[in-house]
């Protein structure tokens, strides 16, 4: 049992704090709460949101440009640049800001689901709760097949719906 006590210290030592894993839990929480209360004030929370991690960051970056040495000075003042510039544009132009923070989050979770997945099947063996891992896998892929399928069916309607107002508009008028 003293085996399988310290193989259980080593992981404990491996892992994040448990409080990270709740601070992110709840930040995810949040997160969704904003998106199923969907209008234009979430995107621009959203929007706003990003523009003031962006700026923080690239603020950052200007302290860290100031600490690093050589070649590294002129990444961080590259990476300082671009993340005002993001947030400044983040402010300026909320909707395309969402809609390009929308195409990043669909890359990851396609990315993140597909090695929850992996990952959850090979350590099937050693953890008892693995297929919660697999779980969460399979949410998130199919979490971008049904916004891909909803946005496919959009597409269809409003295809049909033009060829229909084409009939309208160029139908010859009715004899009187």
């Amino acid at each position: 049992m003293s085996y399988m006590a310290a193989e259980r210290r080593s992981l404990g030592r491996l892992l994040p704090p448990w409080w990270w894993l709740l601070i992110t839990g709840i930040a995810w929480m949040l997160l969704a709460l904003i998106l199923l209360r969907f209008d234009y004030t979430s995107v621009s929370a959203i929007s706003i949101l990003f523009g003031i991690v962006a700026i923080v960051a690239g603020v950052m970056e200007i302290g860290v440009l100031i600490l690093a040495a050589g070649w590294w000075k002129l990444l961080h003042g590259v990476l300082a640049v671009v993340f005002i510039a993001a947030g400044i544009v983040a402010f300026v132009h909320p909707g395309n800001t969402f809609a390009a923070l929308a195409a990043v989050f669909s890359f990851f979770l396609v990315i993140a689901g597909t090695f929850d997945i992996v990952i959850s099947i090979s350590v099937r063996h050693e953890i008892d709760v693995w297929w919660v891992q697999l779980i969460t896998g399979i949410i998130e892929i199919l979490l971008v097949a049904w916004v891909a399928a909803i946005a496919i069916m959009r597409g269809i309607r409003d295809i049909v719906l033009a060829f229909r107002v084409r009939d309208v508009q160029h139908s010859p008028p009715a004899p009187a």
